[in-house]
């Protein structure tokens, strides 16, 4: 409590997580000579990144897309993803003394009268004119409710501590989702465990050929525009399809893919259907997707009706102050790249409109 007592540091733009849209918005900023600070609760560079399971290799990685100013260059393909991109952020940190502050957890975003932003953390307070928040989705993996779900007298886990298919041997294994990392969990569980079972919602939709440029800017479009309405943003899976790879499409001619519906419930010893179909089970692995963790700002009453949080570009429309990078149509290495470009821009533009305030009873 003491450290509140104390008076907030003041910064132009702080800037709340430091994977690749928040590393590459500092980069922004710094070249921009725009005073911030990066706080990222991570305890190490990598952004989510660190946290993947170890068999989730370089090679295996889709779409990973180099920061602004350094290439990723000579990685080894057989190295985690982990290990390679932590490594690489942690020197991108270094090559361009973005100097984050971790692991510091943000807890609210609060308006203050004067106008500016107080951001409270576990490391103190800042006060900011702009804010630019790039927390992403790996610390909020969504765990779906079903009927039966605490009778399951076997283990339950979700992607986000998904320990690699060596702790599956031998056991009989559920996993639930229709996105890449449920596919990619049963590709590789197949090897260890007895049996698999894939249940999803909607029926898999797999893309077979290449996804050019026009298709990813269809498939942006379509994201932004749930974003524009105040929506939640889709899984880029359900956008885009998942790819149709040649280890895909040998676990589609083993069976190991062959998808059933979703369960009506869970028992104690695995799932059921309406139909009388039942799946006993010693793990159900939730590959269910994450939501954007942005519970920091509820402060500052930014949802919209149909629950998402509307933004033009990266721009909140409820609060120009704040910028959302890596949200919806920029949730993507590239996507987020530009997205921090866009949103220094912006923000560069707003301080420079919008004079600083001046100082109660100044």
């Amino acid at each position: 409590m003491a450290r509140y007592a104390e008076a907030p540091a003041e910064v132009d733009v702080v800037v709340v997580g430091a994977g690749q849209a928040g590393l590459s918005s500092a980069y922004h900023l710094a070249r921009a000579g725009i005073d911030h600070v990066v706080l990222d609760h991570a305890p190490r560079p990598g952004g989510a990144w660190q946290f993947r399971w170890p068999t989730l290799t370089y090679g295996k990685v889709h779409g990973m897309h180099a920061l602004p100013g350094m290439e990723l260059t000579g990685a080894d393909p057989s190295r985690p993803s982990s290990e390679v991109i932590g490594a690489y952020f942690a020197a991108y940190e270094d090559r361009f003394d973005l100097r984050v502050r971790r692991p510091v957890d943000v807890s609210a975003v609060r308006g203050e009268t004067s106008g500016r932003l107080l951001v409270e953390s576990s490391a103190g307070t800042w006060s900011a004119r702009a804010l630019i928040n790039a927390t992403g989705t790996w610390d909020r993996p969504f765990w779906p409710r079903h009927p039966g779900q605490e009778l399951f007298r076997g283990r339950q886990l979700h992607t986000a501590n998904y320990p690699g298919p060596q702790e599956f041997t031998g056991a009989r294994v559920v996993v639930v989702g229709g996105g890449t990392s449920a596919v990619q969990h049963l590709l590789e569980i197949a090897g260890t465990a007895t049996e698999t079972t894939w249940v999803t919602r909607r029926p898999p939709v797999f893309r077979d050929g290449a996804f050019g440029e026009a298709e990813g800017r269809e498939a942006v479009a379509r994201v932004e525009e749930r974003v524009r309405r105040g929506l939640p943003p889709r899984s880029v899976v359900g956008v885009t399809g998942l790819a149709l790879t040649d280890a895909v499409r040998a676990g589609l001619d083993s069976g190991v893919l062959e998808r059933l519906p979703m369960f009506d419930r869970i028992t104690a010893s695995g799932v059921a259907w309406g139909d009388g179909r039942r799946v006993d089970a010693d793990v159900i692995l939730w590959a269910t997707g994450f939501r954007a963790a942005l519970d920091h700002l509820a402060p500052l009453r930014l949802r919209e009706p149909g629950g998402g949080i509307r933004v033009e570009g990266t721009r909140v429309v409820r609060d120009e102050r704040i910028h959302l990078v890596g949200y919806g149509p920029s949730a993507s290495t590239i996507g987020a790249n530009r997205a921090g470009g866009a949103a220094v821009r912006e923000i560069r533009r707003l301080l420079t409109r919008a004079p600083e305030p001046a100082a109660a009873g100044g």
